[in-house]
């Protein structure tokens, strides 16, 4: 029953049914396939343990962060406008979220960095940009992305973020003010037929805001390429559910007294970890359908291991070699794992093991910006050591040796002595020549 219901739904989501209605067929299958995508991603659990995860590492750095954002905005004055605006992200909470807010903003006036001393002033940097490293390990997941930044970038770039992220939005917001209160914007507001459109774009500008910050986060955040347009997608999206979900939880406050009753003191620290909750859960929703609009070929399969074939991995790995080794002979061409996937068309989730494999082994390395580089020189480069990699290299799991039957291991060392008979002294080298490879 329950299979049979599953197969029903699978060709209705992934079957071509819909097509036959045109456009809006075609548009309705889109959306049926990115929810079911997304649904399922939320139910194997990992969407929603990291979001836990980011709760927790919020509750340790949400001071420090907001202080280290606050001490740069009070350098230029304009702290203020971020400061009146950071009352609106707890304000589904309703009264209980402007306490918290205060109490937070009285603990970041209190934070003097003289009292801290250098360890306490050390700690208190560190919590904060171990939220932005959280982050980007978060949406690296996301994105299929096994290498996180190096360590210089991860500095250089989080401080970027901390310095130019709060000061760009208290400036967007600091301009908005300004507008309204430019006599034709007045004159406009009073309009008959323009008020209504400016009441209504002033209620979007929370909205407008969130959409950009997510935006922006889901272009720059990962450590790879993301366009914008599929940023947008995401950012709109996570807009969006960030407005209903507040819409939402400010009605369920409105109306849980019984829960206040019950849970006493204890109710707001429990709707306030709810609530952070849910908008990461809402923010890493947003980064996924970011990823699966542009990457729509991992809509069906999701994060489900590949199965290759042993003949499939060998072929792999040294396609993989060849095409490293072919373009650091080249000049003008470099090569990231990206890229990499894409011209073997193959998904990087399939590739990412066996370049993991051929690090290990030394025969190829990576550099600070990820470009794929051969490991030593390449006519030392075995053709056997590459098929080594992902013929004999591995582990059972056990602390002993496996124990063969006596005929097949006798049959494995026939067939591992023709392959090297096959390859010879072949190197990486050779093989490139043999290609025409310049």
């Amino acid at each position: 029953m329950i299979a049979d219901l599953k197969y029903k739904l699978d060709q209705l989501v992934w079957g071509v049914s819909l097509y036959k209605y045109g456009l809006p067929g075609r548009i309705l299958a889109s959306v049926l396939r990115n929810l079911y995508a997304v649904l399922r991603d939320i139910i194997s659990g990992q969407l929603t343990l990291r979001s836990m995860s980011l709760v927790y590492t919020t509750l340790l750095s949400v001071v420090p962060l907001v202080a280290f954002s606050f001490s740069v905005l009070k350098g230029l004055g304009v702290h203020r406008e971020l400061e009146s605006k950071l009352y609106t992200v707890l304000e589904p909470l309703g009264a209980k979220g402007v306490e918290i807010t205060d109490k937070l903003m009285m603990l970041v006036n209190n934070v003097n960095g003289s009292v801290l001393g250098g360890i306490g002033l050390t700690f208190f940097i560190y919590t904060a940009i171990s939220m932005v490293q959280k982050i980007e390990e978060s949406f690296n997941y996301v994105w299929y992305v096994s290498k996180p930044r190096s360590f210089s970038r991860r500095f250089t770039e989080y401080m970027l973020i901390l310095l130019i992220g709060p000061v760009a939005i208290a400036v967007a917001l600091g301009t908005l003010a300004s507008l309204q209160n430019e006599a034709i914007v007045q004159w406009a507001a009073q309009n008959a037929i323009l008020g209504p459109i400016f009441t209504a774009t002033s209620k979007l500008t929370p909205f407008l805001v969130v959409t950009a910050v997510f935006t922006a986060l889901y272009k720059y955040m990962p450590n790879t390429e993301v366009r914008f347009r599929s940023a947008l997608v995401g950012g709109l999206t996570g807009g969006f559910l960030w407005a209903a979900l507040g819409m939402i939880f400010a009605a369920f406050i409105a109306n849980s007294a019984r829960t206040q009753a019950i849970y006493a003191s204890f109710a707001i620290a429990i709707t306030t970890l709810i609530w952070l909750y849910l908008n990461w859960l809402i923010l890493l929703i947003g980064s996924q359908l970011a990823f699966y609009f542009q990457n729509p070929a991992y809509m069906r399969i999701g994060r489900r291991e590949p199965r290759l074939s042993n003949a499939m991995r060998e072929r792999l790995a040294l396609n993989i070699m060849l095409i490293v080794g072919s373009a650091f002979r080249d000049s003008n061409k470099s090569i990231d794992q990206r890229s990499l996937s894409e011209e073997l068309r193959i998904p990087s989730i399939t590739v990412m093991p066996i370049i993991s494999g051929l690090e290990d082994a030394g025969l190829l390395t990576s550099t600070e910006k990820d470009l794929l580089l051969p490991g030593r020189e390449m006519s030392r480069i075995k053709l056997g050591e590459i098929l080594d990699v992902v013929r004999i290299d591995g582990e059972t799991g056990s602390y002993r040796d496996p124990k063969w039957a006596a005929a097949i291991d006798s049959l494995g060392e026939i067939i591992d002595a023709a392959v090297e008979s096959t390859l010879g002294d072949k190197s990486l080298s050779d093989l490139l020549d043999e290609t025409g490879a310049q």
